[in-house]
C-alpha cells in the first residue's frame, strides 16, 4: 500500500484531505499531531489513522518520524496560517512555516526516500497585485504583503530549491481562499456565520461586527481543494506550481449578505477595527486553467452551498 503522510492534519484543511484519501483504499495514511494540538477535527478519524506526535520545529523529532514512517507521499500542510497572527507574531510565523518546512525536507533527505511532496502555498504570495494581472496566473511576480505571506514564499522557493538542488519530486499548490465546515472562526466565512448563528440562538446582539467589506476574494470550498492538492500530487510535475482557485472574485460584503439571507435574521453592521490589516489586497482572483490542464480538476461545489454548510456547522456546534 502507498504510505501517506500528512502534516497538519488536525487543521482545517488537513482533516477534510484526510477525509478524502480515506475513500481510497490503497493507501495508509498517518498523520502528524503535536501533544498541545486540538483535536476536535479528528475525533472522527481516531481508528482509521495512525498518529504520531511530532513538531516540526524539531529537526530531530522531524527525522524520527520520517525515519518510522518512510512515507511514498507528502501532504505538507502544517503551518501558521492566520494572516493577523503574523503581524503580531511574525518571527514565530517565519520559524514554523519556513523552519519547519526545511526540517521535513532535511529530513527526506537524510532517510534516503524519494517520496513525492506536496507543499500547500497561499494565493497570499502574490500581494500587491496590479489590475491588468487579473486573474493571477503561476508567472505573475510574487509581493507579499504580510509576514504570513513572506513565509509562504519562502516555502515555496526553498521547495522549488530543493527540487532543483536535490531531485526531489516537489510539487508546489499555491491555494487561494478556501472554507468549508470546521474552518476557525478567525478566518472571514467562518467568523461571519458563528455570528449569526450566535444571534438565531438569541445568544448574541444581532450585530455582526466585520472587517472590509470591499476586499474581493476567490473562495472554493475545502473539499475541492484537498482534492487539487491530491490531484496536483497525483497528476502534477514535480517542480511546478499550481494555482487552485474557482476563478470567480466575491466581495466580501457580498458574503455577509449571503450568509444573512441563509440565516433570515435581521442584524446591523459594525466595523471592528482589530479585524483590520496593516495593509490588504484589495484583489484577489485566480486563474486555475494550469491545473485543470495537467490534472483534470474542477470545483464542483457552488459556493452558495458551502456557505450553507458552514452555517449549520455553527448551528450545531454551540
Amino acid at each position: 500500500m502507498t504510505r501517506v503522510l500528512i502534516t497538519g492534519i488536525t487543521g482545517f484543511a488537513g482533516s477534510h484531505l484526510a477525509d478524502y484519501l480515506l475513500e481510497k483504499t490503497d493507501l495508509k495514511i498517518y498523520g502528524i499531531k503535536r501533544w498541545r494540538s486540538r483535536t476536535e477535527n479528528i475525533e472522527h478519524l481516531m481508528g482509521k489513522i495512525e498518529f504520531y506526535e511530532c513538531d516540526l520545529r524539531d529537526a530531530s523529532s522531524v527525522r524520527d518520524l520520517i525515519e518510522v514512517v518512510r512515507p511514498d507521499m507528502i501532504f505538507h500542510l502544517a503551518a501558521q496560517s492566520f494572516v493577523p497572527t503574523s503581524w503580531s507574531a511574525p518571527a514565530e510565523s517565519l520559524e514554523t512555516n519556513i523552519m519547519g518546512e526545511l526540517n521535513l525536507f532535511e529530513a527526506v533527505k537524510r532517510t534516503g526516500i524519494d517520496p513525492l511532496i506536496q507543499i500547500a502555498g497561499s494565493s497570499e504570495e502574490y500581494g500587491a497585485v496590479e489590475e491588468d494581472e487579473i486573474p493571477i496566473k503561476e508567472t505573475t511576480p510574487l509581493r507579499p504583503l504580510s509576514p504570513y505571506a513572506v513565509s509562504k514564499v519562502g516555502q515555496d522557493m526553498l521547495a522549488y530549491q530543493y527540487f532543483k538542488s536535490y531531485g526531489m519530486r516537489i510539487v508546489r499548490t499555491r491555494g487561494f481562499n478556501h472554507t468549508g465546515p470546521r474552518r476557525p472562526p478567525v478566518f472571514v466565512c467562518s467568523d461571519f456565520a458563528k455570528q449569526i448563528a450566535d444571534i438565531e440562538r438569541g445568544v448574541k446582539h444581532p450585530i455582526v461586527e466585520v472587517g472590509n467589506l470591499k476586499a474581493v476574494r476567490d473562495f472554493t470550498d475545502v473539499r475541492d481543494m484537498v482534492r487539487g492538492y491530491w490531484l496536483a500530487l497525483a497528476r502534477g510535475t514535480p517542480g511546478e506550481v499550481y494555482n487552485i482557485c474557482s476563478g470567480v472574485g466575491r466581495r466580501i460584503g457580498d458574503v455577509l449578505s449571503t450568509l444573512i439571507s441563509i440565516g433570515n435574521v435581521e442584524v446591523d453592521i459594525e466595523v471592528d477595527k482589530r479585524k483590520l490589516r496593516p495593509s490588504d489586497v484589495p484583489r484577489l482572483i485566480g486563474d486555475s486553467t494550469k491545473l485543470k490542464t495537467a490534472t483534470g480538476w474542477q470545483p464542483t461545489i457552488p459556493f452558495e452551498e458551502t456557505l450553507e454548510n458552514i452555517l449549520n456547522f455553527w448551528r450545531e456546534s454551540n
